[in-house]
């Protein structure tokens, strides 16, 4: 094999490494098949610890509530951990000290809010968010998504330590209320407001939740009226303890996109549980805007309004699960100032939904920062031109599957000069096969004139011999934009096609295997990946012609099945539609030019360069001497 060969052959290996190592990167990794309920769901069994009395040691309890001091005191910096037993939901009254333990005991109210979009469940004990159940979102189980991963104790509360040296969670605490209704439902654009008011000694805290239809967002209203002798070290601390119920089959693939943010100066800071037993920690001070936590498809945000906390403080936990599982668990908090004498307010904002684009970005702030689209100077694409297409496109079409199919049209309409090009280039590289043929017999004992000899044919007769793995290339941020869009855009989840293929953001297997092949990960053939691979290798056999490189005949197809089959159906369907409109592009061009004869180009004289200069000086200098 002669060096051009060998230079060639590398390359494509180079090239087959630089995808597959990619694509491994960025696709979620398989989820084993198992048909049970128990890997999606089993992050029920994380909390069952709290009805025994030992609920975990809070995220946001373990490192970020001030130490008590007295309430004259400046703020302290000092951080100390909190023993778990100050959070059950059993907590003894003395650990409420002076101020709370009347409040320790009660009885629990539900109230249910009914909107077009969700059905919400609040209590009176702690005030909290005890369901949220989206009506138009399924489980991969057909059972509502319902978010709130604590249904026992709820979530939403706040924390801070009293000046009696007590940490305080109102979450575990009874409010009351003078709510008439235990069931109200919101039509048009209608609200209702439920204060919960929490006595404290001779201080009281007034929460107010207002709901409105149309939205998956509440305001949430805090109001401290005497508390400033009560509430130590200048802060409090707005609550999200537990994370997002997940609700996806594969809580592998779940857990790949599951993160917390925070948002602060215009600058985005999370956190990423990407380890088996690893707690990351992001506890930030300054201005802050808001804080979140994601799933893959939905979203918990708190948001300021008025006026902004002091810091965020973000947790995270990775847990494995059985059948080889793995939920991610995220605790938010926003660190709020407590100076104002007398009586303080604050408002905010919480968001509990679907991570839809066009919904989460008319929340401006930058929250949309919180939906993943790939890498950083891929996102332009991916919101300006490709979500706005695909919208334009569903607003009349509503299949996405046909979606798609549209769009791989218009897409090879726009690269047709650039393909068209490349095909003529590879035809002619088939042509100079017999004289390329002739170069290398001739030659093959001085690889160094054969080189020069075979790239003075490419030139004398205007062909690119890279020109072929130009298109590839370019499509390649095309493909994973595209790969960031399938996987985590919300129309797409569960979008029907036609036949086996029922989700466009998952894989679409025709066959289970009854094992998991080794390295590649494969214990499914996807249906679309199949034939994606069988018209890469039409393509392959139509142009590759050189002996030497019938091995890519077949390399190239096997290698894009491994690299796509655990990928989305929809982006397999892109590339499968994209493939035969390649096919047929390719016997258009067979056809107008199979009997062409072969004709150099002319020959533009090219500016003597320094280098020809310097070397055409010096051999003359040689023969003078």
């Amino acid at each position: 094999m002669n060096q051009t060969d060998r230079q060639t052959t590398l390359g494509f290996i180079l090239i087959a490494v630089v995808l597959m190592i990619w694509m491994w990167w960025s696709a979620p990794k398989p989820a084993p098949p198992a048909k049970t309920e128990a890997t999606a769901l089993s992050i029920d069994s994380l909390k069952k610890t709290r009805s025994a009395g030992e609920k975990p040691s809070s995220a946001i309890a373990k490192s970020q509530v001030r130490s008590s001091v007295p309430v004259t005191h400046p703020p302290s910096e000092e951080k100390f951990k909190v023993p778990k037993s100050h959070l059950q939901a059993g907590a003894l009254q003395d650990s409420l000290g002076k101020f709370f333990s009347a409040a320790g005991v009660g009885t629990e109210r539900i109230i249910t809010i009914e909107t077009d979009n969700y059905i919400a469940e609040v209590s009176t004990r702690g005030g909290v968010i005890k369901k949220w159940e989206l009506k138009k979102y399924k489980t991969w189980s057909q059972a509502p998504v319902q978010l709130v991963q604590n249904t026992a104790s709820g979530d939403f509360s706040l924390l801070f330590t009293s000046s009696d040296g007590k940490l305080i969670d109102t979450r575990s605490l009874y409010f009351t209320t003078d709510t008439p209704s235990s069931r109200v439902h919101l039509s048009g654009d209608k609200e209702y407001k439920i204060d919960f008011v929490l006595a404290a000694g001779d201080g009281r805290i007034v929460k107010t939740l207002t709901f409105k239809n149309g939205t998956y967002t509440f305001d949430a209203d805090f109001r401290f009226d005497h508390m400033d002798s009560i509430i130590a070290n200048y802060e409090y601390q707005v609550v999200w303890e537990d994370g997002l119920r997940y609700a996806e089959y594969n809580s592998i693939d779940e857990s790949r996109y599951a993160k917390a943010y925070s948002y602060a100066g215009g600058e985005v800071t999370d956190i990423d549980a990407s380890s088996q037993g690893e707690t990351p920690v992001s506890n930030t001070n300054g201005s802050t805007e808001w804080v979140a936590s994601t799933t893959k498809y939905f979203g918990i945000a708190i948001l300021t309004h008025d006026k902004k906390a002091e810091g965020a403080y973000l947790e995270g936990e990775h847990l494995s699960q059985p059948d080889n599982g793995v939920v991610k668990r995220y605790s938010i908090a926003l660190k709020m100032p407590f100076q104002e004498p007398g009586d303080d307010h604050v408002s905010l904002s919480v968001f509990l939904g679907p991570l839809d684009f066009k919904l989460v970005k008319g929340m401006e702030r930058g929250l949309d920062n919180i939906i993943y689209m790939g890498w950083s100077w891929l996102r332009p694409i991916t919101e300006y031109v490709f979500i706005p297409l695909f919208r334009f496109l569903h607003s009349f079409i509503s299949n996405f599957g046909i979606v798609i199919i549209v769009f791989s049209i218009i897409v090879k309409v726009a690269l047709n000069p650039l393909t068209k090009s490349s095909m003529k280039s590879m035809k002619k590289m088939q042509a100079l096969q017999p004289m390329m043929q002739e170069i290398r017999t001739k030659y093959k004992a001085d690889p160094t004139k054969m080189n020069e000899q075979v790239m003075k044919l490419y030139r004398d007769y205007g062909v690119n011999p890279a020109g072929g793995c130009l298109p590839m290339l370019l499509q390649m941020p095309i493909l994973y934009a595209l790969y960031a869009v399938f996987t985590n855009s919300i129309e797409l989840r569960q979008a029907n096609f036609i036949w086996w293929i029922t989700d466009l953001s998952n894989p679409d297997p025709i066959i289970h295997l009854p094992f998991t092949i080794p390295i590649v990960g494969m214990y499914q053939i996807s249906g679309l990946a199949l034939f994606m691979a069988i018209t890469t290798f039409i393509q392959q056999k139509m142009t590759v012609q050189d002996p030497r490189q019938k091995t890519m005949i077949w390399m190239m197809p096997v290698m894009m099945m491994l690299i796509f089959n655990n990928l989305p159906s929809g982006l397999n369907l892109y590339y499968f539609v994209f493939n035969i409109l390649s096919i047929g592009q390719q016997l258009l061009i067979n056809k107008q030019h199979d009997n062409m004869p072969l004709q150099k180009v002319p020959q533009k004289k090219r500016p003597t360069s320094l280098m020809e200069a310097l070397s055409r000086t010096a051999a003359e200098r040689a023969k003078r001497k």
